[in-house]
């Protein structure tokens, strides 16, 4: 928010005017339940930030609002569900939208509750109003007929002809389809300011649209792939806070001491640290952690300190390189890599230079935004039709080995196969098979991270490596402590960060012009 509010001549425009609205109007409802039952609903600091973000953003000459989804991923107990009833309210009934339609959904009835049935309370609550307005509150629905709106909680994907104005979609970790969320998104083509409100805590599983929704919120956060029209919310303990630690519990609960006890929260702790079959339970609803996902393998902030922008491919033309490639299928993303190893100070330090691939049908299709994108800014190469054109791929390889010191093209067969083959034909570089085994990457991916940690790696900047390599997820395997690479969805390409690990293998042990003081682990 900060960062966009020194903006200029941008699309959007924050007016307080429409934040501070939203905001009395939550604060003059009352309590649902518990010991303020009855009282003012008085909004805390991190929920005015939610709030005002949501309802303050809005087009500088249509004045309607900004968003059109917002992603709170909030643990247990932190108020989530009270705000998300009180938005509920106000867009359905005060936000001018003629026939306004809210659905509280969910995949179960009582789920679906925990949203329409607080939202049921406050106005309860509040008689006065809702004569004033002409609010009628249904056992299963809440109307108001002067205007035609209503608000109902909806089981599943609802019902054909919905003109959805607000959808709230709550405990989205239990989705395992996005039927729901598809459903109500096509609702609202007829809306001009609808909104998507997902609210839930972590999960149990990656595969779902919830852990997918959340990777999307990450890389917009990390402008990695923008977009305008995505608030997101999550709270968590970083990775490198310990979870047994008091600092994990203050990170991850914006409420604490508020609505969520921390006496509470510290016996359940460590009752968990007791009891490692309580682990997993605590760390998801309490920390927000994804207890069976793979871990993200990189940290981003620090993969980001190694892009140098100045960096010239043609500035190592004297250095030794090896040259390596993901291919993967014909209409999937394909990646090439230059790497370069200087010693320095006994060191081995790394350059990476890379070029990206893809057929342009797959670049034009309309969910394919951030491939448009990079093509535009000259970071991705299209290949005509609607398969990978091997032959441009190749024609730029044998032009690399013409013009830098390739010592070794490296490459996993499975798709590469025929195109090494020719490469080699043409050129007589040396090739050499790095198989997708533990045995292989893992020892590459810890050098690489090393390095990266070390200030020792360095790439040109290329927004498409980045990219990947915040989509790689590392899986144990059951060979030792030996990792894999592997990612959270198909759409979430890792071709490039592989073809970088592949090229890693071969360049921890070529020899160089000095003699490094370093010692590699020799696969």
């Amino acid at each position: 928010m900060l960062d966009d509010l020194q903006k200029l001549d941008w699309r959007w425009t924050y007016d307080p005017a429409k934040a501070e609205k939203v905001c009395k109007f939550i604060e003059m409802l009352p309590h649902e339940k518990g010991a303020k039952q009855g009282s003012p609903l008085l909004l805390e600091d991190f929920q005015i930030w939610i709030v005002c973000n949501i309802f303050g953003w809005v087009d500088g000459d249509t004045r309607r609002r900004r968003f059109k989804e917002a992603v709170l991923i909030i643990p247990r107990k932190n108020g989530k569900s009270p705000l998300a009833a009180a938005i509920s309210l106000y867009m359905t009934f005060f936000d001018g939208e003629p026939g306004a339609e809210t659905y509280c959904g969910a995949l179960s009835e009582e789920q679906a509750w925990e949203v329409f049935r607080p939202a049921k309370a406050m106005l309860e609550g509040m008689p006065e109003l809702c004569k004033r307005f002409g609010i009628v509150i249904n056992a299963k629905s809440i109307v108001q007929a002067s205007t035609r709106s209503r608000m109902k909680p909806v089981i599943g994907s609802g019902r054909d002809g919905a003109m959805t104005h607000l959808f709230v979609g709550d405990e989205a970790h239990q989705w395992r389809d996005s039927t729901l969320y598809d459903a109500q998104s096509t609702s609202m083509v007829g809306r001009p300011q609808p909104l998507k409100l997902i609210i839930s805590t972590a999960g149990d599983t990656i595969e779902g649209p919830c852990h997918s929704k959340q990777r999307e919120v990450e890389e917009m956060l990390d402008c990695t792939i923008p977009n305008d029209r995505l608030f997101g919310a999550i709270y968590t303990s970083d990775p490198d806070v310990d979870w047994t630690s008091r600092t994990a519990l203050l990170q991850a609960n914006p409420n604490l001491g508020i609505s969520v006890s921390e006496e509470f929260l510290v016996e359940a702790q460590l009752e968990a640290v007791r009891n490692s079959a309580k682990q997993g339970t605590f760390r998801c609803k309490h920390l927000n952690h994804w207890v069976t996902a793979a871990e993200a393998w990189m940290n981003m902030e620090f993969f980001r300190r190694c892009a140098d922008t100045s960096l010239k491919a043609e500035d190592f033309k004297d250095d030794t390189c090896i040259l390596s490639s993901d291919l993967a299928s014909k209409i999937d993303l394909a990646a090439t890599i230059k790497l370069f190893r200087r010693d320095i100070d006994g060191k081995p330090n790394y350059y990476a230079f890379t070029r990206c691939y893809l057929p342009e049908d797959r670049i034009s299709d309309p969910a394919n935004q951030h491939y448009q994108r990079w093509k535009h800014d000259g970071f991705l190469i299209a290949t005509a039709g609607n398969s990978m054109d091997y032959a441009v791929v190749e024609a730029d390889t044998i032009a690399d080995i013409q013009t830098y010191k390739v010592k070794e093209m490296a490459y996993d067969e499975r798709y590469a196969d025929q195109y090494a083959q020719r490469v080699n034909t043409a050129t007589g570089v040396t090739t050499v098979v790095i198989p997708p085994s533990p045995a292989q990457l893992s020892p590459a991916m810890k050098e690489l991270e090393a390095a990266v940690y070390d200030g020792r790696f360095h790439y040109d900047g290329h927004p498409i490596l980045t990219w990947s390599m915040g989509n790689v997820l590392s899986r144990e395997t059951p060979f030792g402590n030996l990792t894999m690479p592997d990612k959270p969805k198909p759409e979430a390409k890792i071709d490039p960060a592989v073809a970088l690990f592949i090229a890693v293998v071969r360049a921890m042990v070529i020899p160089t012009k000095k003699k490094a003081s370093f010692k590699p682990f020799f696969v």
